[in-house]
Order: C-alpha cells, then structure tokens, then sequence
C-alpha cells in the first residue's frame, strides 16, 4: 500500500514568507530557491503549496528537526509528551538528566519559558501558514477548474482547521490568522500581530464544515483527505465543545456511510494491532492519518516518524533511547474481572504483577491474572513477546527503572520481519513508517458513544462500546507465546500469552446503571483503546476530570517511581498549557505584547 500513499516529502520555498508565529525576524531572510508569484499562480503552483501544507503535518523539515528549529520530539504530532506523558498514560523515561523539560509538563510545574511549548507554537502555526498559502494563491490562478478550486479550498482548510485544533486543544487562546488577514504577498512584522483574545471555536468548525460538504468521498492518493475524515472531525469540534445535537448526525452519517480515501467502508479490523503495523497500513479503520515512510532516498528519518525517534527501549536493538515508557497506572488498567470487565473504580487496586526492582539475570514470571489483550499490543512488559523481537527482557532495556518504571512503548515499534523496509536508521535513532493516526475508526465509535451518552441513548451507547471491545475479545487481537523460547524464535503458537479474558457490557447494562455509569465506561474504554496514542490528557481536560484525575495519578504513580514526586495538578490552570514566553515577547510594542498569557501564568 506503500505506492498509493500522498508522500509528503516536498518542502515548498516560496517567495511569500512561511509564518513561524511572528518571529526570529524570519521576514527579513531572503527565500532560497524560490518561486514567484506568477509560478505560484497556477494549478501546478497551488498543487505544490497544498503539497507542502500536507508536509507540515509531521512537523518535520528533512534535517531531522522540526519547522522551530528545534528537536523534532518537542513538536511531535502524536503529542506523546503533550497527550499522553500530561496524561497518565507514560512517564518520560530515559533517566532524570535527559530532556528535563518533559518533566515539568508531566509535573505540572511547566512555566512559559519551556521551550517546548514555542517548539510546538511554531511548528503548529508553520502548517497554518501553509494552508493559508494555498488559498492565497488559488485566488489568482487561472488554469484550475470549478471542481479543482473547490477541492484544493476544502483540502486546505480542512488542514488549516485541524493546526487549530491543535492549538485550541494546547493553549486555548490563540490568535486566528487566515489568507484575509494580511497581505501574504506584502506582508510586515507587524501585520502578524494578531491578539488572541477571539474565541476561534467558531471558525475551526467552519473550516471543517466547508471540508465535509466540499470534499469527494474518495481520493486518488490515499494521503488526502476526504469528505468523511472532515465530517468525523467536524463532529470532534462539535464533541469538545459540549455540542451532542449537533454532533449526533454527522456521527451517524461518518459511522454509517463513510469510507476511506482510497474508497474502503469503515470499520474496525480484525486484528487490533494492525492499526501499528505498517504492512496493513490505510486500512478500513485508518480516517485521519498522517502519512509516513521509511528509506525514502533522503538519507534522513524525516517522512519517518522522527518525532517518536526517542521512543525505543532503551540498550535494545533500537539503539536509542528508553523515553515514554508507560505507568504502572496505565498497566493496571488493563486488568479484567471474572467476566472479563474491566475495574472502573479500583484498578490500582488490582494491579498487574511488574519486574519492578528485579535483574534481568534474576527469575521472573509474568502476571497470571485475568487481563484485556491490548495490555500487550500497547506495552512492552517482561516475559511476554515484544512483537517478534523475543521476550522483552526487562530490567536490561530500561535505562532507570526507579525514574520510569519497568517497562516499555510498543505501538510504535516496528517488526523485526520487516525492518528493512519499514525501519529508517539514517540517523542515530530509528525511524518507522508507521503512520501517524489523528482519528482511527475505534476512536469515532468511542466518541459517538459519548454523545449518544450525553443524549441519554444509554443502549446506543453501549452498541458502540461493545463494538470496540468485541474486537479486543477477538482472538485474531491476542498476543501469542512463540513456538521455541529458545533463540532463534521460531514464530508464534496458538497459546496466549497471558490469561486474556475480555468481555462486552451484557444487554442493558448501561440503562440499567444510568448515565453516569455509562459515561464513566465510556471513558474508561478510550483510555484501554487509545493508550499511549496521544489523546489522554486532552479528554481529561474536556470531561472536567483532569484535577481529580491525574493527582490522584501522581499519588499513586510516586509511590513506583520517583519521577513524578511533588508534581500537582491544579484546575483551571494546568488544563491549558500557556503561551509561549518567546511568542508573547515577540509580539511586544513599547511594553504591551498583542498576545494574552493564559490564567495562572501570569
């Protein structure tokens, strides 16, 4: 499937500048190798900008750094330190002298000053420039039919709403700049000073509504989005403002008759871990992705996942570098009762057996009670098949355990049997082609439900769940022993690898229980289904949980590791990161800066 993909290798130079968030005098750098306006002007010039409006995605520049200039990891679109370390999903990893600035998001002791937080402003807003490149420009070109413009349009501002969305969901107030703004073919410093005081909710849904009504069902490259990737995301807008009305029917229209992009009708796969693997990419599930590659003739891991470049067990045949290693809480979560229902209220109190403490020369045997199998297509823990790498070893591909806890990220791995096209080890650290998942079908399923929750469809609801953990209780989704334990392996057996036992809800059981009971499900089921996928921390916030939550996350998680001691959550503050110090200095004019720091970090 590799040959469909829309490869988003090219980087457009043009003669309009690209908008890096109003600073570091950008303006004043001349554009190497540009194009002028008459080239620009053109279905092959607007195609070129739209190109490089979709290579924004990925945040990454073919240096192996991002469009801030800075490390890749500090912008990475999967947000795993933003979504899913600020969640509870994963600590940091690696060890306490290493990126030490992810531990103050994971803390919530962050200031304005983290440069982290001006990588990803940056970068973010880098996509927005280009986006507003391609509707600047369509403007003025002559040779694009009817058909091709409305396309192109809906194509880039889809692309444009969803940098915002980005932005909305990290910072809330931020300053909306379109192609009405300024003149992009003249424009000054100064025309960049927007204010971020206007709520910008209004048009992200715009933008996304142009797309889903405008768009075709089907593209020719499978990397380009489609009419039902902007309806489900439409409906995401409606969601995280507290719109169920208005959310409901574009679910229902995006889960009864949307397809992909290269025209496969949704729907959950059979096997849960096709979702990371990327010999079975772009398949039925896959709504949003962004798209990736490996060994692209670049001589870099650019196309290749480099924001995640970190995230590899550490002294392992990865190389590099022991970050985001998941909690003992995300663990827990995962345990099932006699039914094969999962411990709503007291999963850490039914905790997973870890090797916590112990050698890997010293005798070990996995956890026997009953779990749910996507523990072990999200984690890598020891004694259990680590994809077909052997049994994860433990102590000996943890860089500190009493930092990060014992064990290991798995969805980003790739396999051993297809490295060679699937891995990049152009730099010192891998990269994969893994795409980059924004919305798969499982997470569509998982927020229609919550409407349907909210609406008091209680049974509808409950459908939905149901169907996401039908797919867990599918054996095709098991991890499976090997034949030999002795090396080399010699493929899998038809044994678990651990006592899996996962059920669906029994008919009934969210009516009967109610609404808050439904909810709380509801909640619990993304967190199983989207572990260490970014998410987590963005729907703490929007459920209104996060305080309650992730302290007494960090309560339970220091008494595990050390990494989190004295951190603390603290409503409304830390449910938005705030504005980047360097963002509001640069938009500063005799003392007063255009831009608004966030409440508490004043």
């Amino acid at each position: 499937m590799k040959k469909a993909k829309f490869i988003v290798t090219l980087v457009i130079a043009a003669s309009i500048p690209l908008f890096y968030s109003c600073g570091d005098n950008f303006l004043d750098k001349p554009a190497q190798g540009a194009l002028n306006n008459v080239q620009l002007g053109t279905r092959a010039g607007v195609d070129a900008l739209l190109t490089g409006a979709y290579a924004a995605l990925d945040g990454s520049r073919q240096d192996n750094q991002n469009f801030s200039g800075s490390n890749s990891w500090e912008a990475a679109p999967d947000n795993w330190v933003y979504g899913s370390v600020a969640g509870g999903d994963a600590h940091k990893g690696s060890n306490g002298a290493d990126q030490p600035a992810i531990d103050g998001i994971a803390k919530f002791i962050t200031d304005p000053s983290n440069g982290y937080l001006n990588s990803k402003w940056r970068t973010v807003y880098e996509g927005v420039s280009r986006a507003n490149s391609v509707l600047v420009f369509l403007k003025v070109a002559t040779d694009v039919t009817p058909d091709e413009a409305k396309s192109f349009e809906a194509q880039a501002r889809f692309l444009r709403a969803h940098y915002y969305f980005e932005l909305k969901k990290m910072f809330n107030n931020v300053p909306w700049i379109d192609e009405n703004t300024i003149d992009y073919t003249k424009p000054t410093p100064e025309s960049f000073n927007v204010p971020n005081t206007e709520d910008i909710w209004p048009k992200i849904e715009a933008d996304f509504l142009y797309a889903y009504q405008n768009l075709p069902e089907t593209q020719s490259q499978v990397g380009r989005v489609n009419k039902w990737a902007a309806g489900a995301y439409l409906a995401k807008a409606y969601l995280y403002q507290k719109k169920y009305t208005e959310a409901k029917p574009v679910f229902d229209d995006v889960i009864t008759n949307g397809v992909t992009s290269n025209g496969l009708k949704y729907g959950l796969t059979d096997n849960y871990e096709d979702n990371f693997n990327p010999a079975v990419e772009n398949n039925k599930e896959s709504v949003f992705a962004i798209q990736q590659v490996a060994n692209d003739g670049t001589n870099t891991i650019g196309n290749a996942n480099n924001g995640g470049m970190l995230n590899f067990p550490y002294n392992s045949p990865f190389r590099c570098c022991g970050f985001y290693q998941p909690s003992q809480d995300l663990v827990n979560s995962f345990r099932t009762n006699a039914t094969g229902l999962p411990f709503l209220d007291n999963y850490n109190g039914n905790a997973v057996k870890s090797d916590m403490g112990i050698k890997s020369d010293q005798a070990f045997t996995p956890d026997e009670g009953s779990l749910d199998p996507r523990l072990d297509w999200t984690v890598g823990r020891r004694g259990i098949p680590y994809l077909d790498w052997g049994l994860h070893p433990g102590a000996n591909w943890v860089r500190d355990q009493s930092y990060g806890g014992p064990y290991a990220p798995k969805k980003n791995v790739y396999w051993q049997a297809t490295q060679d096209k699937y891995a990049d080890q152009h730099t010192w650290a891998p990269g994969t082609a893994i795409n980059i998942l924004v919305i798969r079908f499982a997470d569509v399923l998982l927020m229609a439900a919550e409407v349907e929750a909210q609406l008091g469809n209680l049974d509808k609801a409950q459908t939905y769940v149901n169907q996401v953990r039908a797919r867990a209780a599918n054996p095709a989704s098991f991890v499976y022993q090997y034949k030999s334990n002795s090396a080399p392996m010699t493929g899998f057996s038809t044994t678990p690898a651990a006592n899996y036992n996962v059920s669906q809800y029994p008919a009934g059981n969210f009516a009967t229980n109610g609404q808050a009971y439904a909810l709380k499900a509801i909640y619990f089921e993304r967190k199983l289904e989207l572990a260490m996928e970014g998410h987590r921390f963005f729907d703490l916030v929007r459920w209104g949980i996060a305080e309650t939550t992730l302290n007494a996350y960090l309560t339970y998680e220091s008494t595990v590791t050390s990494d989190l001691t004295g951190g603390k959550f603290t409503a409304p503050q830390d449910e938005y990161y705030p504005i980047p110090q360097r963002q509001i200095d640069l938009q500063t004019v005799n003392g007063t800066s255009t831009l608004t720091q966030n409440e508490g970090y004043r």
